[in-house]
């Protein structure tokens, strides 16, 4: 009998819900369409009330609508994967594994030269270099080897080979004759270069057994059997030119990555699968977010309406917070004489990330790869007291980089952005209560938009760096006690500090389990000095202030492209470029729906009107692809009651709501950054739990 009730049932819903709601993130909600139509047919109410208009059926005291489940849905796979930062054995792993990789790679392909193979967020790669060989019989050219997945799936069997083998893993410190002596008898070229660009003595050499060995600092595990070779799988195959200069060699690089163990693997495969579902290039694409017009250029992101309604509440919570913080929001020219460039210093060490410059006047200008400098200028202005201090300056300053077009990335990596920049010019005794209060402030701005796990690094002094060791010492103790104050755990990257001085950086873990570098703090002791930045004293003398770079999303473009791959384009309420979508069930409901929109911007919300020329199901299943949160169907029983029916993309049916009411708790939720999970008419709290 149950079975038979099932049945009917599946035919019922499949003939008269082809326009109905059902919840995309919960499968519960697809169980309760049964059970809420179940519960309802065989009532009197709905047999009296309801009516059936373009095929939808509508009632006074029931309203669920149901939509097929759209493809592309996707479902966070919340995976807690190690690190480099966290885990040393598994960085020393993926070392050992490129070691084992290059010289699988040789001894499978003899004629490959070796370049760099560094670990990276997840893995690891090498960049390999085939040069052309001549053939011995006819003397013809023969082109270099271009590798392909058939040669992935050797170089990983040679690999498990090593591995099998358990060779010794051994450094051994040589001369830098020495280490040229072995280079050249080799024949490795780039080797040379790695070479020559090594200022630290003695050379390091890593040796697997007698078998192979490369120019390396370490760390490296004692044997090649100490990776498990299960836990290795080599990914994908991309070019590169060497050192990133596309006037030098292309080479083969193989990203490959390496776990602890074969079930860290397979999480990491599944969050791969996750991410290019996520992919915000296409999400920005098919949800209208952004675009790249390649014909203005590449690197340069053309915000569209929905994506700019997006930046538009990310920027205003900014603003707000920073306001609520005791910061001032200013903002500075695009470009500047070059001399200010060269005060900074950006002109000597950075000059290959900037621009060409400008003829003006005679003159040249620079368009501006960073802010700080005219902060700098700002503070300069007048002569500052110790009373005046801190001062805190926020920018949503655009800035633009040189990026060579291989390395460009949708939002990723760009050649004009938009950097959420601040600067703190403060007395040492300050330092440490400033840098707490940047840590809450980054703290309140993340958890606003779902990023609450963090991790945490502070790089101490490097070899060469300016400023005295009393200031890198009593800097570093402030960061250092604040992130104690805090209770934060971090790790402490020695000598990775900026030559200006130490800092925090903080990378967040989305809701796939990737870590994503965004916020950072850093004490400059080097542009106070450059600019001759002064205050006056307690005591009358002139002293320098301490001055704190800081940015928390680091660019919002950047960020923006994090958030819509956490949320898979799926925008909370708040958020979301439009928030309610109106649906007219005929055209003699579409001026009622425009007067309900209307009155929504005035409290500004973003609630937009179905044009109404598709049919109900077709308006439906459009809102849900474009994952708006709010639904409502008007229909001539709405418009004549001044009432919704509305339906959470998230929660389900919501029920009936008189319009005010409803306008009012949108409101309230985009406010508090909530999602509406209130109950009007006809509808159980039951459906959201």
């Amino acid at each position: 009998m149950s079975l038979m009730k099932g049945l009917v049932m599946q035919f019922l819903l499949s003939r008269w819900c082809t326009s109905a709601f059902v919840s995309r993130t919960s499968s519960f909600v697809g169980r309760r369409a049964a059970q809420v139509v179940s519960s309802n047919l065989n009532s009197p109410s709905f047999r009296k009330s309801t009516t059936t208009t373009n095929n939808v059926r509508t009632s006074s005291d029931i309203r669920f609508f149901m939509t097929t489940v759209a493809e592309e849905e996707v479902e966070a796979a919340v995976v807690e994967l190690p690190t480099n930062e966290n885990d040393v054995e598994l960085l020393k792993i993926r070392h050992s594994s490129a070691h084992v990789m290059a010289m699988a790679v040789q001894q499978t392909f003899p004629e490959a030269q070796v370049t760099i193979g560094p670990w990276i967020d997840n893995g690891f790669y090498y960049d390999f270099f085939f040069p052309d060989t001549v053939s011995e019989e006819s003397g013809e050219v023969i082109p270099g080897r271009k590798l392909t997945d058939n040669d992935l799936q050797q170089i990983k069997k040679a690999m498990d080979k090593i591995i099998s083998q358990n060779y010794p893993i051994s450094r051994e410190e040589v001369s830098r004759e020495e280490a040229r002596r072995r280079i050249e008898a080799i024949n490795e070229p780039f080797k040379l270069e790695i070479l020559d660009s090594i200022k630290t003595e003695p050379i390091t050499i890593y040796h697997i057994g007698d078998k192979w060995w490369d120019l390396c600092a370490g760390p490296h595990v004692e044997a090649t059997g100490q990776i498990p070779k299960k836990a290795v799988a080599l990914l994908n195959i991309a070019g590169a030119y060497w050192r990133g200069d596309e006037k030098r060699e292309m080479l083969q690089r193989i990203y490959a990555t390496a776990w602890k163990d074969v079930e860290q693997l397979k999480a990491y495969k599944k969050m791969l699968e996750e991410a290019k579902k996520r992919d915000h290039r296409t999400l920005g694409k098919k949800l209208d977010l952004f675009s790249i017009q390649e014909d203005a250029g590449g690197g340069l992101v053309f915000w569209h309406p929905k994506g700019s309604a997006v930046r538009r509440q990310i920027e205003d919570f900014w603003k707000s917070a920073h306001l609520d913080n005791g910061y001032d929001v200013v903002y500075t020219p695009h470009i500047a004489n070059i001399n200010l460039w060269k005060t900074s210093g950006h002109f000597d060490f950075y000059r290959d990330g900037m621009f060409d410059q400008m003829d003006v006047e005679n003159e040249q200008y620079q368009i501006k790869p960073m802010n700080c400098p005219f902060h700098c200028l700002m503070y300069k202005d007048e002569m500052r007291s110790y009373r005046d201090l801190p001062i805190r300056w926020a920018e949503l300053g655009t800035v633009y980089r040189y990026e060579r077009s291989g390395t460009l990335h949708g939002l990723m990596r760009v050649r004009g952005f938009t950097q959420d920049d601040a600067h703190i010019f403060c007395l040492p005794e300050q330092l440490q209560d400033e840098i707490i209060k940047v840590l809450d402030l980054t703290e309140t701005i993340l958890s606003r938009f779902g990023f609450n796990k963090y991790d945490i690094m502070l790089s101490t002094r490097p070899e060469k760096s300016v400023g005295s060791d009393e200031i890198w010492d009593a800097a570093t103790a402030a960061l250092e006690g604040s992130l104690k104050a805090k209770g934060w755990k971090y790790t402490i990257n020695e000598g990775d500090g900026a030559f200006y001085g130490p800092k925090i950086d903080l990378k967040i873990r989305d809701a796939i389990g990737r870590t994503w570098q965004c916020s950072t703090v850093q004490c400059d002791f080097n542009l106070p000095e450059r600019f001759g930045l002064e205050y006056v004293s307690a005591r009358g003398t002139r002293e320098r202030p301490i001055m704190v770079h800081r940015a928390i999303f680091g660019s919002i473009e950047r960020f923006f492209g994090i958030l819509v791959e956490n949320c898979a384009g799926d925008f909370p309420l708040w958020l979301a470029p439009v928030q309610m979508r109106l649906l007219p069930v005929t055209d003699a409901t579409q001026e009622y729906c425009r007067v309900v929109a209307k009155k929504a911007a005035k409290m500004g919300l973003r609630v937009e009107v179905d044009r109404g020329s598709d049919r109900l199901a077709k308006q439906i299943r459009n809102a849900e692809l474009e994952r708006v949160p709010i639904m409502a169907v008007v229909g001539v029983k709405e418009m004549e009651t001044g009432k919704l029916a509305v339906r959470s993309r998230k929660y389900g049916d919501l029920g009936s709501f008189e319009v005010q009411p409803l306008l009012s708790e949108l409101s309230r939720c985009a406010a508090s950054s909530e999602e509406m999970t209130l109950m009007g008419e006809s509808a159980s709290q039951e459906q959201i739990q």
